[in-house]
């Protein structure tokens, strides 16, 4: 490619201009192969951050993404083939509960998740807060645990669509994460990628969301259900809310805790309810059962039998992972300096900020800004009360964990400033987080 094509290419995306399936590949591959050097590229997704892309630029897109490495070919597997992706949320561990317990009721779930960045924490963060656990596996190693107990939860490789790798990378440094056909395309590729039959995505919505407008997040629910309907992959999404955290608690290595707690019925009632949600999608997706609400009345029952917990025991022992701690989350490496914070005066909680709890837990040392930065897995905080709670002087409001005095110092403040009192309940407390369901042709 020469020089000065590039420039052209990028030009006429930033006035708006539509590419050619041509100019998307020589674009999109010269840059896997280093002809496009990192700065054009930049300057490209800066463009379609403020432009946007076609739907034909977006099916290209995601194909070069999906074909730029390898697609697994799962077929040997008799289970359906189903998964389930988050965009993410503060307090959202629903992955470590909903994966063993689909799998426990007759699906294969091949799960290839994320690291945490900004204030939502990663499925891969919560995975290795359990001692020994291994996320970073071939897909060898993969398929084997496949095969054996029909789940496993590892990080994407590099076999999986390079092109995404390359670009997220790139997006995280110029600030063009948010950016919705460069999100669709990233997440998709990914998942399509796995060999799935069936998708379920869970797309959050609210102050504690990646995308806190809901018009973005239905929008973005819609274009992967589209994207994922028109390659033959059963794709649904369900809309949820992201106003308050979700389950207690917030930092990778209490929200494992209390996705394992879950696991034995024994967890917050709205992680429960969500989880039993979403596997009842995948069941549906899967074809084990005839309509989304009999999956879900199947998957709260199994929950609340703990059907997963032997499962997720197999699962981490196969990755590496110590087993025990799926029976006595208690194991799990705990931070040393721990405080409750209680509340002051009378009235009920009308506001708990996920953002700032997320972006709190930040502050302690125990999430990343930048991908490649260490987390302290142990940090966070675990709350005492849900909104429209009432309390009285001496109420505990939560729990700070934190790794030194200072941390903890900190982190009472920033729980003290996200948990909001006031002489009356919230209005329009939602019953369920699950707002909308976008659902493809059936």
């Amino acid at each position: 490619m020469n020089s000065p094509i590039p420039s052209r290419l990028i030009e006429k995306k930033r006035r708006g201009g539509e590419f050619t399936q041509d100019e998307m590949e020589a674009f999109f591959l010269g840059f896997l192969s280093g002809e496009v050097p990192d700065y054009q590229m930049a300057a490209f997704l800066m463009a379609v951050h403020f432009r946007g892309f076609s739907s034909a630029e977006l099916e290209s897109l995601l194909d070069l993404m999906i074909n730029s490495g390898e697609v697994l070919d799962l077929s040997h597997i008799p289970s359906p083939k189903v998964d389930k992706h988050s965009t993410g949320g503060v307090g959202d561990k629903t992955s470590l509960v909903l994966a063993p317990l689909a799998a426990e009721l007759g699906l294969c779930v091949p799960m290839m998740s994320g690291r945490g960045l900004g204030h939502t924490s990663g499925t891969l963060d919560k995975l290795e807060a359990i001692p020994g656990f291994r996320t970073q596996m071939t897909l060898g190693e993969f398929r084997s645990v496949l095969e054996e107990i029909g789940v496993a939860m590892i990080g994407q490789t590099g076999e999986i669509a390079p092109l995404d790798r390359r670009l997220y990378a790139l997006r995280d440094a110029t600030s063009t994460v948010p950016s919705l056909p460069l999100i669709a395309a990233s997440i998709m590729s990914k998942k399509l990628a796995e060999g799935i039959q069936g998708l379920v995505l869970d797309v959050k919505t609210g102050e504690g969301a990646f995308l806190p407008a809901l018009e973005d997040s239905r929008e973005l629910a819609r274009t992967m259900v589209r994207l994922g309907e028109s390659r033959g992959v059963r794709t649904t999404s369900l809309v949820t809310g992201m106003d308050a955290p979700l389950g207690r608690a917030v930092g990778n290595g209490l929200e494992t805790r209390e996705a394992l707690q879950c696991l034995t019925g024994e967890g917050p009632e709205d992680l429960a309810d969500l989880s039993a949600a979403l596997v009842g999608e995948m069941l549906y997706l899967g074809g084990l059962e005839g309509s989304p609400e009999a999956g879900v009345l199947r998957a709260r029952k199994a929950l609340s039998q703990g059907r997963g917990v032997e499962r997720m025991a197999r699962m981490v022992e196969l990755q590496g992972g110590d087993p025990s701690v799926v029976e006595d989350p208690l194991r799990i490496p705990q931070a040393p300096e721990v405080e409750v914070l209680t509340a002051q005066a009378s009235g009920f909680v009308s506001e708990i900020s996920p953002g700032s709890l997320g972006y709190g837990v930040v502050e302690l040392g125990g999430g990343r800004l930048r991908m490649g930065d260490a987390a302290d897995l142990r940090v966070g905080f675990v709350l005492g009360v849900k909104l429209g709670d009432r309390v009285e002087p001496g109420t505990p409001l939560g729990e700070v964990h934190a790794a030194d005095a200072h941390g903890l110092e900190k982190g009472l403040g920033i729980l003290q400033n996200a948990v909001a009192l006031g002489p009356e309940p919230p209005p329009q407390l939602r019953p369920s987080p699950i707002l909308e369901r976008v659902q493809g042709s059936e």
